[in-house]
């Protein structure tokens, strides 16, 4: 693609996902709930393990492909002859080097230990990051254009894709931007609960949300179109474009500092995402707690081979994020069809957190079947997809292939279908009566 087709594709992407952000944000605005409550409505008081369970394994992803990012940046940097040849070499079972986990491994316990200290710190250093990250980004994007000469230099790089390769690329390419925010669409009401009316959060989300993802996008694709001029070779991760800028130490240590503050400043929010999900399991007999809670999600964060996912962009995008949003568009749909289309935006808080045969949430002994369904059908359907495209399967019909490549709209919207049909025919969904958002005392 060009410069400004994927520019095209990242603004598409933000539009559409920006649909399933506002019509979650509304519950988390209008009553004051986090998701693992909002999603009791549509899942059942127990049903909603399952759907908060799903989010939180990829946000474990979401952390092990960070924690990667983190160390993968300091082994780059880390001049090479200060790096033992024997174990910078790539083992071909493991597809990486001892010496890459351990630069992984030392970020994750760095992590790990300020989880276990309390997230208070990382918080105020969220304060100052921000600012810090994006004058870090801008002095990139400088750099860029210093180095290729100007604009017309860095975005002169054309495609060489005919139609129909285009096509081929764009749709995944599309799904991949949805895919990075399809957690966030369902994560939302855990932040609009504290909006302090209906347009504030969606005002937020409406301006906020499509700028900075085209801000950051165009940045991104303009760095990257760049490194063809300027190396004479396209490098779209910038952990490997990092080391070919400079080999200056304060540049290095510059750019170390920067990373490290990307990652555990970014990934505190994925973090947060899981303990709000944990929220449902604290009521349950196990008695897990933070921070051994997200000392298990850390640990599974290990067990997603996150140098495998991330070990190019095709596996990344092709792999990673249209297999995420293949996962999370279900629980979306489902989401969006049950409180807007079958409760008109009405919801009972108070029995919400009932577990009372008589609650309109409680469904069949706390699940509702309807929901389940309609989540796993759509996921089967792209599964052959998903193992081909992780070579596991050789061949597969070509429909399938393309199916996948489009798998969150496909699951979004035919989940959501299979909702409403189900719904209808096992019996129309209790509507609540009482919608009071400070109702919370109808629990027995």
């Amino acid at each position: 693609m060009s410069w400004w087709e994927g520019v095209l594709t990242v603004i598409l992407g933000s539009l559409i996902i920006l649909f399933p952000l506002l019509s979650t944000g509304h519950a988390g605005a209008e009553y004051g709930i986090s998701y693992p409550v909002f999603v009791r409505a549509s899942f059942g008081v127990r049903g909603a393990h399952i759907a908060t369970v799903i989010r939180g394994l990829v946000a474990c992803g979401w952390f092990g492909i960070e924690t990667w990012t983190g160390g993968q940046a300091i082994f780059l940097l880390v001049p090479d002859s200060l790096k033992p040849a024997s174990l910078s070499r790539t083992i071909p079972w493991l597809d990486t080097s001892l010496l890459q986990l351990a630069f992984f491994f030392l970020f994750w316990i760095l992590q790990v230990v300020i989880i276990w200290k309390g997230m208070d710190g990382v918080r105020r250093l969220q304060k100052y990051s921000a600012p810090i990250l994006i004058v870090l980004v801008i002095l990139l994007l400088v750099w860029a254009y210093v180095r290729a000469g100007g604009f017309g230099s860095m975005l002169s790089t054309e495609s060489t894709l005919t139609p129909s390769e285009f096509w081929r690329l764009f749709f995944p390419c599309l799904t991949a931007c949805v895919g990075t925010w399809s957690t966030m669409a369902l994560s939302i009401p855990d932040f609009t609960r504290f909006a302090r009316s209906q347009g504030d959060q969606a005002l937020g989300q409406a301006i906020g949300m499509p700028l900075s993802s085209t801000a950051f996008g165009f940045i991104g694709l303009a760095v990257t179109s760049s490194t063809q001029v300027i190396f004479g070779e396209t490098i779209s991760n910038p952990i490997l474009l990092l080391p070919r800028i400079s080999t200056s130490v304060p540049i290095i240590l510059i750019s170390i500092v920067g990373i490290t503050l990307a990652v555990l400043t970014s990934d505190h929010q994925r973090r947060r995402e899981r303990r709000r999900a944990g929220e449902c399991h604290r009521e349950s007999q196990s008695g897990q707690r933070w921070p051994g809670g997200a000392l298990v999600t850390s640990v599974i964060g290990i067990l997603f081979q996150p140098w495998r996912l991330y070990g190019s962009s095709e596996t990344y995008v092709d792999t990673w994020l249209v297999g995420c949003s293949a996962l999370l568009g279900p629980v979306a749909g489902i989401v969006v069809v049950d409180y807007w289309v079958l409760r008109r935006g009405v919801l009972d808080v108070g029995a919400l957190y009932s577990v009372s045969p008589v609650s309109p949430y409680w469904y069949c002994r706390g699940f509702n079947l309807s929901a389940i369904a309609a989540m796993v059908v759509p996921v089967l359907v792209v599964i052959p997809g998903f193992l081909y495209q992780v070579g596991i399967l050789s061949s597969v019909p070509a429909v399938l292939v393309g199916i996948y490549d489009v798998a969150w709209f496909i699951t979004f919207f035919s989940a959501g279908a299979l909702y409403w049909i189900l719904s209808s025919l096992w019996g129309r969904t209790k509507m609540a009566e009482v919608h009071d958002p400070l109702l919370l005392n109808s629990s027995p």
